[in-house]
């Protein structure tokens, strides 16, 4: 009993000290501002039972989260009241007799207030603000689909254009104060709810322009340095809701009867309003202030692009396709000249890869849209010998593969590897068009444009390789058809004929590449030489040996021995003569 009033004083203290942590705990800003209680670290434990019991359940709650006692659960509940007071607000507009629009403008002007109040969150409290702006996401979203779907209050116009307005004060709001979270559950929100309801409703083309403003909005947010995630989700909604348009409007009337009918100017307009946004935002960022491109950047303007072309073709008037031709090509130059002359003398040279990259294509592009195939053949010869001539004089790689790739395609649609295939292993039919003699021309003409370099790097090599081959292929191809002509002239070649004048010019090449090789220090030249050298012996196997004329197969048979006597000694004679000088 004696020892009573000093259990009596311990528990009074630590029960001071229990209560001063509580309230550290509810009010935590008020709480640095007292001091603990002296002394209570160095109480001595408790010997009565339910003193201890008590006390240990008070440790037990002091031991809770600070995000749980005192933050969590209270923004919760009120984030709670918030969806309550939505479903009040429900009620009163199925039941009452008030004006269902009086209703629907209450219903929004309490969905911005808690988008407000989200906004006004503490710095770094980003639960607050975010549980906020999803409490006025999920009032805002339900309701809006209900207005324009079961009610027909508000029409897909008016419903797209509060949403716009939605999306723009809240990114105004996270601008000022630099909160992502209210600008992520806006964007997120609106997106979503543009796909679903232009698809429900059957009306595409205002939740598409409401798409094309939040579009037009991160974009300027970029450009003024304003960089966030939700620009990749909010292009990629535009995306898919440009595609959703032309793929349904594309098809046959019978399979859209649903949705309304619309003119050529409302079809084109979303792609090309799309392309036009995020052009003009990537020349402001990479031309006006120096950007770099950025990987999103490169795919959505190509994604852009992309859907700009289809819906020229799929909905415009017949010409639209020789229009868009000319557009790509003149882009294509634009492109060029701003990689080589602009982009190309910055230490970083993303930007000309790819602006060089997309200029090829588009020149690609172009030329087969709105050229004829002789026409096309041409311009790409031409675009071969200057895209070869450019990079070989300042020495840009990027620049002499495009030449190659402008030839392979000019051969492929004049038939001039065709021509050559004929020559050398088929059946010759008359004199190959005009337009195969000017493609030979200019394979030959970017392979002389290209120096030779020593050492040569690999991708060089392969560069001059693909030239030399191209050439050689043409001109050889070439004189076996001008000598079987000539020979046409005085009597009908047979096959046996046709074979030995294929050994003929084939040893003939072979030769000339080994000396000019070594002369010229070209090794791609020797290579093809020695490589011809191997052609010729398949060829004796499958070509002249099964015509059995016994005269010319030894002809061809002399011709190939001679070849292999002669190349290594005429590649160390034209080494000899270039040591010379």
């Amino acid at each position: 009993m004696n020892d009573l009033p000093d259990v009596m004083e311990r528990l009074n203290t630590r029960l001071d000290a229990l209560e001063q942590r509580v309230f550290a705990l509810e009010h935590p800003a008020d709480s640095a501002l007292a001091e603990p209680a002296a002394g209570v670290a160095d109480l001595m434990p408790m010997t009565a039972g339910t003193s201890s019991s008590t006390l240990a359940a008070a440790e037990r709650v002091d031991e809770l989260p600070v995000s749980v006692s005192g933050g969590t659960f209270p923004v919760l509940g009120r984030a709670m009241l918030g969806i309550a007071g939505a479903y009040l607000l429900r009620a009163v507009a199925e039941t009452s007799s008030l004006p269902r629009a009086a209703v629907a403008a209450v219903a929004i002007g309490y969905a911005l207030a808690w988008l407000v109040g989200a906004s006004r969150a503490k710095v770094g409290d980003w639960l607050t603000g975010t549980a906020y702006a999803c409490t006025s996401a999920l009032i805002l979203a339900p309701m809006l689909w209900e207005l324009t779907l079961r009610f027909s209050v508000l029409t897909a116009p008016a419903t797209a254009g509060v949403v716009c307005g939605f999306v723009i004060a809240a990114t105004a709001l996270a601008w000022k104060r630099e909160f992502a979270p209210v600008l992520w559950v806006a964007n997120v929100m609106a997106a979503a709810l543009a796909l679903a309801l232009s698809i429900a409703s059957h009306q595409m083309i205002p939740f598409i322009a409401l798409l094309l403003v939040m579009v037009t909005v991160c974009e300027y947010g970029a450009g003024k340095d304003r960089e966030t995630g939700v620009r990749v989700l909010v292009a990629l909604a535009a995306d898919a809701a440009i595609w959703a348009l032309i793929y349904i409007y594309s098809g046959p009337q019978s399979a859209r009867t649903d949705y309304p009918s619309m003119g050529t100017g409302a079809l084109l307009a979303p792609g090309l309003l799309l392309f036009l946004i995020l052009g003009a935002s990537l020349i402001y960022r990479t031309v006006l202030k120096g950007k770099t491109i950025t990987v999103f950047e490169t795919i959505e303007t190509m994604i852009a692009f992309l859907l700009a072309a289809c819906s020229v073709i799929y909905f415009g008037p017949p010409a639209s396709a020789k229009v868009l031709g000319v557009f790509c090509i003149v882009l294509s130059c634009a492109g060029y000249a701003a990689a080589f002359t602009y982009f190309d003398r910055k230490e970083e040279k993303r930007n000309t890869v790819v602006f060089a990259t997309w200029s090829g294509a588009l020149l690609l592009a172009g030329s087969l849209l709105c050229l004829p195939t002789p026409w096309q053949s041409t311009l790409l010869g031409g675009a071969a010998i200057a895209a070869t001539f450019g990079g070989a004089r300042r020495k840009r790689l990027a620049l002499e593969l495009h030449g190659v790739i402008f030839l392979l395609v000019a051969a492929a649609l004049s038939g001039l590897l065709n021509e050559v295939v004929k020559a050398m292993a088929g059946t010759l039919a008359g004199t190959p068009p005009a337009v195969v003699f000017v493609v030979s021309a200019c394979s030959v003409l970017c392979y002389a444009a290209i120096r030779p370099c020593s050492p040569e790097p690999w991708k060089e090599q392969v560069v001059l390789l693909i030239f030399a081959a191209l050439a050689v292929g043409a001109v050889a191809g070439l004189v076996v058809e001008g000598l079987t002509g000539l020979m046409a002239l005085r009597m009908i070649p047979e096959a046996h004929h046709l074979a030995f004048i294929r050994t003929l010019c084939v040893c003939a090449t072979a030769i000339a590449l080994a000396f000019s090789g070594a002369h010229w220090r070209r090794m791609e030249l020797t290579r093809i030489g020695y490589a011809t050298v191997a052609l010729i012996g398949v060829k004796l196997v499958f070509e002249d040996l099964r015509h059995g004329h016994l005269a010319f197969i030894a002809g061809s048979i002399f011709l190939f021995a001679m070849t292999l006597i002669v190349v290594p000694r005429v590649a160390h004679m034209g080494q000899r003569i270039q040591a010379m000088h």
